[in-house]
């Protein structure tokens, strides 16, 4: 039998997985491109806080709708939904090592929220496996562009 809840759907795999494309691509550009090292590594690190911002709009709408919520839990998710957004855009103004870093610890604090809320709200069965992968990948794709790619600049 069919559960949505528990299985990952097929356009959730393609858009998330499908997500990961630019890191992975502009990371390795990084490397295979020293001459343009730099720019992939600027594209690397906007759509990685283009990214961030965007994971952290997830519990604002988690907020709006998740059941089991207390009022103090639901302005706590709205609160927290505008803390990635405010961890990437400095990040486009740091210096690249830096920005990476910066976008990784908002990548990871993000999951940590992500549990969190997961231990008052049901969220669906395949989400944080997913967060963790994405997460994973594209923690070490900026990690991979600041610092082999870099090595270049």
């Amino acid at each position: 039998m069919h559960d949505p809840n528990r299985e990952l759907p097929a356009c959730v795999v393609w858009l998330g997985y499908g997500g990961l494309l630019p890191f992975v691509g502009t990371a390795v550009l990084t490397r295979l491109d020293p001459q343009s090292a730099e720019l992939w590594f600027r594209a690397l690190i906007g759509y990685g806080a283009v990214i961030l911002s965007f994971v952290g709009a997830l519990h604002w709408g988690f907020a709006m709708v998740a059941a089991g919520l207390d009022a103090h839990r639901r302005d706590r998710a709205y609160g927290w939904s505008v803390v990635p957004a405010l961890l990437a855009w400095p990040a486009l103004l740091l210096p690249p090592r830096q920005a990476a870093l910066l976008l990784m610890l908002g990548f990871v604090l993000h999951l940590v929220q992500d549990h969190r809320l997961a231990r008052r709200t049901a969220l669906p069965d395949w989400y944080l496996p997913l967060r963790w992968r994405l997460t994973i990948v594209a923690s070490l794709s900026l990690l991979a562009g600041a610092w082999m790619g870099m090595a270049h600049a």
